[in-house]
């Protein structure tokens, strides 16, 4: 990962207006009950009203089941939108909108951010077409931690099983056709749960998948950059989560001195400008004393996590959207292209949008526009598009 810390908030975030979170992580809508958590995963265990959807969508932040990594029933916070108004003929389709990285503790969840509507993108495009919107905070953020940082499996359940409780907030006019969308960590979300709906959701009609600068070879991603502050940043958020998550032990490839500069990196949100600051100073620090060991991604249990959490390939059924910027030092552009080369040697119908001297952060919203497109291409039933044969 060729990252600079300008780049941060991509793998990472769109920068917002500062204003960061408020302060209700795990506060007693976060909390579920044992008993409360039991249940089919995609239902409701509560929502409440939410305030600020655009074309006065009404909107609620919700809690609902999903399945965690040993199999387990686990509760999962996020935000479903609803287009105001009556239905369209045919219902209304759902897209599933897989965020960004915002961080990997609680209260970095982005249903807890001020300015949560604007973090969506095109979200406008998407309300105005009349779709239900689903946005999850996937596990660990607002629900009680650890989060599975950069972890597949999970992320997808969590999108397919947000899609299933926007369909009760949805009413009648919800129907099974759904598109996911999702860039950055919210990429690799969405090519998971692509992969998985046909066990896992079988439900559903998956009409197609479209990223943005999706984390695909995670190793590939990770080796790019070792010596840079921001790829030290990164990579310091994914050893604190799995360690907590898989008992993988940080300490023993990360150096002692440094170990309470990466505590710190992963109680910091990556939301506004404003948290590069301290993400800077950690990231000197880091610049000094970091790794024991030369490269991480060779190492057990490391190696073998990062394969498994490496995406694969989706059905060929599956059609794919897949943007990418070309100035982007967080993904590295040349991963996304040996990616879809691997997607179109699966049988896959792939799109691919190349935007010329764009970085990381802004991929998702200049791609937003063309995504939103090709959805609604897909939901009304038109064959997919294909670049493969000029690849």
């Amino acid at each position: 990962m060729r990252v600079h810390l300008v780049a941060v908030t991509g793998l990472l975030a769109c920068a917002v207006a500062a204003g960061g979170f408020e302060t209700r992580a795990q506060d007693a809508f976060y909390r579920a009950r044992p008993e409360e958590i039991a249940g089919a995963p995609g239902t409701l265990i509560r929502q409440e009203a939410m305030s600020g959807a655009p074309l006065d969508a009404k909107s609620y932040r919700v809690l609902y089941r999903s399945t965690g990594l040993k199999g387990e029933p686990i509760a999962v916070s996020g935000v479903v939108i609803v287009p105001d108004g009556p239905a369209l003929p045919a219902g209304r389709p759902i897209v599933a909108w897989a965020h960004p990285t915002t961080g990997i503790v609680p209260h970095c969840a982005p249903s807890l951010a001020h300015f949560f509507f604007q973090q969506v993108q095109g979200l406008r495009e998407m309300v105005e077409r009349g779709w239900v919107v689903a946005a999850t905070d996937y596990p660990g953020l607002g629900t009680p931690g650890p989060h599975p940082y950069l972890v597949g499996e999970s992320e997808g359940r969590a999108v397919l099983d947000s899609v299933r409780a926007a369909q009760f907030l949805a009413g009648k006019g919800a129907v099974n056709r759904v598109a996911l969308w999702g860039h950055s960590q919210g990429g690799q979300a969405v090519l998971y749960a692509g992969t998985l709906a046909g066990t896992y959701a079988p439900e559903l009609e998956v009409v197609g998948a479209a990223v943005a600068a999706p984390a695909t070879e995670l190793g590939a991603l990770m080796r790019a950059d070792l010596n840079t502050s921001g790829g030290k940043n990164l990579l310091a958020m994914t050893l604190w989560s799995w360690d907590s998550v898989f008992g993988a032990p940080m300490h023993e490839i990360v150096d002692t001195d440094a170990l309470p500069t990466v505590d710190k990196l992963a109680n910091i949100c990556i939301e506004s400008p404003i948290d590069l600051r301290p993400r800077a100073a950690a990231g000197e620090v880091l610049q000094q004393h970091f790794l024991k060991v030369g490269d991480p991604t060779t190492i057990e249990p490391w190696r073998t996590l990062l394969a498994e959490n490496t995406v694969g390939m989706p059905p060929a059924r599956l059609p794919l959207f897949v943007a990418q910027g070309t100035a982007d030092d967080t993904v590295d552009p040349t991963v996304t292209a040996d990616y879809v080369k691997r997607l179109c040697a699966n049988g896959n119908a792939v799109q691919r949008l190349l935007l010329p001297g764009v970085g990381h952060s802004m991929a998702g919203r200049d791609s937003a526009t063309a995504a939103a497109q090709w959805m609604s291409d897909r939901f009304a039933g038109a064959p997919a598009p294909s670049d493969c044969g000029r690849l």
